[in-house]
């Protein structure tokens, strides 16, 4: 009898531990552009519990499907800095091309895929070696981000100065089309299924909906003021966008594409994430030098947090 309460003591003072030291929960990170940092957010106590160096001009990341590494972009230095998430030093450097912006990691984890802006081009880099597999030259001139689609088919990619968007087949490895959107195309985000897609453009304030079976703009959304990034639930039911100039969320309900509610966040909101269980979403308010944390439940703020100088998106895992 006191052998078994001596076991049930001990696995109660085990999971208080776990509990306590936050081990289960997913850490966000945000890249702060002007100081060179990544802040460590702790989900569960929406703190920040760390800082390390990411090169000069941290922007666009992407983190290994088993939580090892993350990937940034380096604008300054031409280069995706690959950091140990364990020991938080840089481990590798990947050579990109001309000032590096958005990054993104495909479902199954294999490829990376780094925008090259003044190169016109994106950088796919295969995540067991560490090395640039290939390079896919676009049609469209500035690429800032570049998206896969969840089934590996396409990957999307804006053409920030101009108003288009490329198309990539990821099995031919060449921009098969380009598609007219609204001025200055920024994030992009697809359903689940991979059947639509959802593009911000800048200047026009509006969401363009594809359809991926044929790559073609089939409605537009008027949001709020410079919207810029694009993040889709996973439920698949809701798309969040955020407004640069009102400094705002516009959540779009995915049946009606419609947009059903309007969250203020902190000033300039740029690149966000969402937990793994979408619960709770974070976005990078690059003027205020926070990160605003929405209760996706109500789509309220729960909490606004301080992080590094001026910074650019949230990642998580």
């Amino acid at each position: 009898m006191q052998q078994k309460l001596f076991f049930k003591v001990l696995a109660a003072s085990a999971a208080l531990l776990v509990a306590s030291c936050g081990w289960a929960a997913p850490f966000a990170y945000s890249t702060n552009q002007n100081s060179g940092t990544v802040s460590v957010i702790d989900t569960q106590k929406d703190e920040v519990v760390g800082t390390f160096n990411a090169g000069q001009k941290p922007r666009g990341a992407a983190i290994s499907s088993d939580g090892k590494y993350i990937f940034v972009s380096d604008q300054p230095h031409n280069a995706l800095v690959v950091i140990n998430l364990e020991t938080k030093a840089v481990s590798d450097t990947i050579k990109l091309e001309a000032s590096p912006e958005g990054v993104s990691i495909s479902a199954d984890g294999k490829w990376i895929a780094a925008a090259n802006e003044e190169d016109n081009s994106v950088s796919i880099i295969d995540t067991a070696t560490h090395k640039v597999s290939y390079k896919v030259k676009m049609q469209g001139t500035n690429p800032e981000h570049a998206e896969f689609s969840p089934d590996g088919k396409w990957m999307y990619v804006s053409a920030e100065e101009s108003k288009y968007v490329d198309v990539v087949d990821m099995a031919k490895r060449v921009s098969i089309k380009l598609v007219e959107v609204g001025a200055r195309p920024r994030g992009i985000g697809f359903l689940p299924d991979s059947s639509r897609a959802y593009v911000a453009s800048e200047l026009a304030n509006t969401v363009s909906i594809f359809d991926t079976s044929k790559h073609e703009v089939i409605g537009t959304v008027t949001v709020g003021l410079r919207s810029n990034g694009v993040l889709v639930h996973p439920s698949g039911k809701k798309v969040y966008i955020s407004n640069g100039g009102d400094g705002t969320l516009s959540v779009i309900d995915t049946a009606s594409n419609k947009v059903t509610a309007t969250v203020k966040v902190g000033k300039r909101p740029w690149n966000m994430a969402l937990t793994p269980d979408g619960k709770k979403l974070y976005v990078a308010n690059g003027k205020s030098n926070s990160v605003s944390v929405v209760d996706t439940a109500p789509d309220q703020v729960m909490k606004e947090i301080t992080v590094g100088d001026t910074p650019w998106g949230v990642f998580i895992h």
